[in-house]
């Protein structure tokens, strides 16, 4: 077992100077030697933009966005185009990954699974004041989320289906960013999941105060929402999107709904994706299939919760208190995981 963490972000401005503050962040970071370490073989075939295109396309969705590139390109010094290939989360190569959620009418708690060098250990609170609304969960390349909830209760987590058939548009994590940020509800979501363009096909799971969950199969081709209160990695109405092996989700979906209902409280919910011996959490983290968090959200108590790999108990905080970005005392998040390597926010 190897210690990890992830530092704790939080800022209250607007968007260009949140982008100016996380750029000069990065600076010291080993996070940006990673990331260019790890995409330099892929960059002439999956990062190809034109700014133009993604400029009227990010504008459509979540214009403030814009200016955070710019702020992110000048505390960096780097071109504008290339902050777009970096952070803008549009024409990206995704690679597989597992995740579980499980939902009742009182909480969401959400497996992210893939591999440390994916993992930026940056667990961001943003309150803009220029436009749009709080949010709080992991980043992913920067300006996206893995996960997370808003200030009005809508919370947000997404899994990985498939990879093949990608079309233009934009890659899970700028799609749960644009969801916290700009969404009130379950309804705005659905409708906005099916506007936007899809790179890959992933499931979306909403839910809010109303206690309702729907997971919307999204592809670049169609878009199916349903009430569901377990979604791993497969669809189950888009049936031909689906990957040809899907024999570990199907186990771990089938898991989740016989241990899992609304009688089960939050802790209890907490251990059975998080402890391994209900054999939902994984180790597997060579394979791009290992649990790196284990988030809680609950709209109602407007509570939210994380452990970095595997932990007794989880990080509950109160997001109505997280609202005053300049009374957070907590600067990290601490855990370990059963790896040889840590997270990219380390260096190694």
């Amino acid at each position: 077992m190897i210690p990890v963490h992830s530092d704790i972000v939080s800022f209250k401005g607007t968007h260009y100077n949140f982008g100016y503050k996380q750029g000069e962040i990065l600076k010291n970071s080993p996070i940006m030697k990673h990331r260019e370490k790890l995409w330099k073989q892929k960059r002439e075939r999956h990062f190809l933009i034109n700014r133009e295109t993604y400029q009227s396309v990010i504008n459509q969705f979540i214009p403030p966005v814009w200016d955070e590139l710019h702020g992110l390109a000048d505390a960096l010094q780097l071109p504008i185009d290339e902050a777009i290939i970096q952070f803008g989360g549009y024409y990206l190569e995704y690679g597989r990954s597992g995740c579980s959620i499980f939902t009742t009418d009182q909480f969401m708690i959400r497996n992210y699974d893939n591999h440390p060098n994916s993992y930026e250990g940056r667990y961001v609170i943003y309150e803009p004041t220029d436009e749009g609304f709080t949010t709080v969960g992991p980043s992913m390349q920067i300006t996206g989320r893995t996960d997370g909830m808003n200030e009005k209760g809508l919370a947000m987590g997404y899994n990985f289906v498939n990879r093949r058939q990608s079309k233009d548009g934009f890659v899970c994590n700028m799609i749960g960013r644009i969801i916290l940020e700009t969404c009130a509800n379950v309804q705005e979501a659905i409708d906005l999941l099916k506007e936007i363009p899809h790179r890959h096909s992933f499931n979306y799971v909403l839910t809010d105060p109303s206690g309702v969950t729907y997971v919307v199969e999204a592809s670049p081709r169609r878009v199916v929402a349903h009430q569901n209160f377990v979604c791993t990695n497969h669809f189950h109405y888009l049936t031909d999107e689906n990957r040809y092996r899907m024999d570990d989700s199907l186990k771990r979906e089938r898991l989740i709904s016989n241990k899992g209902n609304n009688n089960i409280d939050m802790l209890q919910a907490f251990h059975l994706l998080n402890d391994d011996k209900y054999d939902i959490f994984s180790h597997d983290y060579g394979a791009y299939n290992g649990t790196l968090h284990t988030a809680i959200y609950s709209p109602k108590q407007k509570k939210i919760g994380i452990a970095l790999g595997k932990q007794d108990y989880p990080l509950i905080l109160d997001f109505e208190k997280l609202l005053d970005v300049s009374s957070i005392r907590i600067k990290q998040l601490k855990g370990t995981i059963k790896y040889r390597h840590p997270f990219i926010n380390v260096n190694f």
